[in-house]
């Protein structure tokens, strides 16, 4: 049930820009609120032991419950910056409390990380929160300055090429460090 849950936010995630395009004009921000609001409170109900998620879920529902109550459209367009807040706060605390995240996400395969994975992993979790960090300003700029087209635009579809790329890019680095570590001193 939590993977439905947490594949309905990532649709909801995708096809937000699109519905805040169209709906600003035709439907409520209550409307938003309400449907954000109820698959958060879902997820955090049935993710309730896991780290981070209450902290993530009571910030996103304390987002709806502005937007809900304040009924302002414009604000429709702040959802993009909190989530990006979110994952930079997630990848940036991993580095402080540790172990960074992509050294979770690795050891999950390989419980015994070599000491230069693990200097990587650590390399590959602060390029993640870079990108979070400069992502979250691209937003912030764009909900500030630009028309409801630009921001369509980057947050529905610049944002997750550039996360794709960056996904892509770390890819093949891994690969080149592990035929690196692989060959004889």
């Amino acid at each position: 049930m939590s993977k439905l849950l947490g594949l309905l936010l990532v649709v909801a995630g995708l096809l937000y820009p699109f519905a805040v395009y169209y709906g600003m004009e035709h439907l409520s921000p209550r409307l938003f609120a309400l449907l954000l609001g109820g698959l958060w409170l879902a997820r955090a109900l049935s993710n309730w032991s896991k780290p981070g998620s209450r902290w993530m879920a009571a910030a996103a529902l304390a987002f709806c419950a502005v937007l809900g109550l304040a009924g302002e459209p414009a604000l429709l367009r702040w959802y993009p910056a909190l989530l990006n807040s979110m994952l930079l706060a997630v990848f940036g605390l991993s580095l402080i409390y540790g172990p960074p995240l992509a050294e979770r996400f690795a050891r999950l395969r390989d419980p015994n990380l070599p000491d230069i994975a693990v200097r990587y992993t650590r390399k590959v979790t602060q390029v993640w929160a870079g990108f979070f960090f400069a992502n979250t300003l691209v937003v912030t700029a764009l909900n500030l300055w630009a028309p409801l087209s630009w921001w369509t635009l980057y947050t529905g579809l610049i944002s997750y090429g550039l996360i794709g790329l960056l996904f892509a890019g770390e890819w093949l680095i891994r690969q080149r460090v592990r035929q690196h570590s692989r060959r004889p001193a």
